[in-house]
């Protein structure tokens, strides 16, 4: 009876609600046959103590299974890499001298891809494919991923011919590797296969410019294939990032990282700056022009969560100030409505991306304000408290100012219904990823986004620390929030300027309130999102991170508005202790 007993293994299904014995190595297809699961589509893989497994996958612990489909987020990606080992094979069988390159997404479900030596594809040859594809469907082929010595794998990718990956391999020094095959045909991925060929059964291949576009079933409706539709904007975009990495010569990861390992990420840095720098002088070019020909002074710029808004709208003004205009930047985030207010979603969670979180009412009327010529008080929407804060730092536009708006609703017409089109000037931002991890295992650029929204949570983690201050014989340790958005700095020295609230800075430097400025204390000017400010500033004799026991010396100045509302809260700009965060 014990012996029995740890023989076997309780394996809890959420798809049917109940737990069943297995035997100790049993795969997850073989529990799924147990169970009998009865689906409207096959089930492609599954999560397994929710972490993505291949039905492959052998069990030899207690474990909670959730199956999925092509119905979910990761089945639809399982779905794509099998379909694209496929389309490998393929073409592999039929032009052996050729490359396959998978370049980029098209919509919702489908890709571009393009085969070397080719211009156009002909039309004989695309059918070709497709034919040799639905053979290697229709024939249900095993597909095997075998963990190897990475020596061994090395030499089966020079076997054949598959550089892309052995650079990828040489760039990653693990002991082993894996390596997925169709009948000899060896293959990279990150993530989940199907266990065979015949789970992907649909899909088709048009001709696209110079090369063909893959169309695979949609994740809200497999019954039907994604349908190609041209954007000739948005594919000139990924051809000019396509562009910019083969002269950094960075197409792959593989390389990528082969230069990194050289010491040449300071130049591939320098060199996308450049690239940047030089798109950035482009769209500001058309906006000076745009203001010129069309009275435009309104930029809206949109773009999906963790894709570069802010940072783009920052970068775009420096540009535009180059050009004599004076931009000037409002964020959407600030005209959220409070937290109390903000609509629900179907979980009865806050929903910030709804269009009815933002307070459409009070944003137009300080847009048509602003037109007018009148000043107008921005709020600063404070995420800790859910409110909107009042500063008393009035925003007033002159003949040269250029009104930049960011936000994911930027490009919604609803927005800003009361301004004609022809004085909008519309930015759509994304982060494409343009580096493939090899030639034919592209990088999602929502992966890419998650990854930025990860490392920003993982910065969030930090984003308040605590600093003590000493000015003479007085001291206060504050709790200070770390803005990536704070980059005042003294002009003369250079050196970052910590932001204290009126009261703080007062009382550390006995500064009474009404008095002209003590000795060692200067004003500076400068420019924030609500307009031009005077700040009282001072070198104190320390500032210093506190973290447990220790504590750490920065460099940098202190001061507080000299008039209106300033801040509530302590805001230390990030460059004043990031070397320190980021060891």
């Amino acid at each position: 009876m014990n012996k029995n007993m740890s023989d076997t293994l309780p394996v809890i299904c959420e798809n049917a609600g109940r737990t069943i014995e297995v035997a100790m190595g049993t795969t997850l297809l073989e529990v799924e046959r147990q169970l009998r699961l009865d689906g409207p589509h096959p089930f492609l893989a599954a999560y397994v103590n929710n972490r993505i497994k291949e039905l492959n996958y052998r069990i030899y612990k207690p474990v909670t299974v959730r199956f999925i489909d092509i119905t979910s987020f990761e089945g639809i990606r399982v779905y794509q890499r099998t379909i694209s080992f496929i389309l490998q094979k393929a073409v592999r069988e039929l032009f052996p001298d050729r490359t396959l390159y998978i370049r980029h997404s098209l919509g919702a479900s489908g890709f571009y891809c393009e085969i070397s030596g080719f211009g156009p594809i002909p039309a004989e040859h695309l059918d070709a494919i497709k034919a040799r594809m639905r053979g290697i469907i229709d024939r249900n082929l095993p597909i095997q991923g075998v963990k190897m010595l990475t020596d061994t794998a090395r030499k089966i990718y020079e076997g054949f011919g598959m550089t892309d990956k052995i650079a990828l391999l040489d760039s990653r020094p693990r002991l082993y590797s894996k390596i997925y095959t169709i009948d000899s045909l060896p293959g990279y991925f990150y993530g989940a296969l199907t266990p065979s060929t015949g789970y992907t059964p649909q899909f088709d291949l048009h001709s696209y410019y110079n090369g063909f576009f893959i169309a695979l079933p949609l994740r809200t409706d497999p019954t039907r294939l994604h349908q190609s539709v041209h954007q000739e904007k948005m594919f000139d975009v990924f051809h000019q990032y396509q562009s910019w990495v083969e002269i950094m010569g960075v197409p792959t990861v593989g390389q990528l990282n082969s230069k990194v390992l050289a010491g040449d990420a300071s130049e591939l840095i320098k060199i996308a700056e450049a690239f940047h720098e030089n798109k950035l002088a482009q769209v500001a070019g058309c906006v000076a022009e745009a203001n010129r020909e069309r009275g435009v002074r309104l930029v809206l710029i949109s773009g999906p969560s963790s894709s570069g808004k802010t940072t783009f709208a920052k970068r775009l003004g420096v540009q535009l100030r180059v050009l004599g205009l004076n931009p000037v930047l409002i964020s959407l985030d600030d005209y959220f409505v409070d937290r109390e207010k903000t609509p629900r979603d179907e979980n009865g969670e806050y929903d910030y991306e709804a269009l009815e979180a933002i307070d459409l009412e009070q944003f137009n009327d300080h847009l048509k304000r602003l037109e007018r010529g009148e000043s107008v008080d921005i709020p600063r929407y404070d995420f800790i408290s859910g409110t909107r804060q009042w500063h008393d730092n009035p925003l007033q536009l002159d003949e040269r100012s250029v009104l930049i708006v960011e936000g994911i609703h930027g490009l919604n017409p609803a927005l800003t219904p009361g301004v004609p089109e022809s004085r909008k000037f519309k930015i759509y931002v994304s982060c494409f990823t343009s580096v493939a991890l090899d030639n034919v295992s592209r990088i999602a650029t929502s992966d890419n986004r998650l990854l930025r929204r990860l490392t920003r949570l993982e910065h969030g983690k930090r984003r308040f620390v605590r600093v003590r201050i000493r000015c003479g014989n007085c001291e206060s340790a504050v709790t200070a929030l770390v803005d990536s958005g704070n980059l005042l700095c003294d002009p003369l020295s250079g050196d970052p300027v910590l932001i204290l609230p009126r009261n703080t800075f007062r009382r550390l430097t006995h500064l009474p309130e009404g008095s002209t400025l003590l000795p060692g204390m200067r004003l500076l000017r400068a420019r924030t999102a609500s307009g031009i400010t005077l700040m009282i500033v001072l070198r104190p004799d320390g500032i210093f991170l506190l973290s447990g026991w220790k504590e750490t010396a920065l460099r940098g100045l202190i001061g507080c508005a000299l008039s209106g509302g300033g801040v509530h809260q302590p805001v230390m700009p990030e460059s004043m202790v990031s070397a320190i965060l980021c060891k």
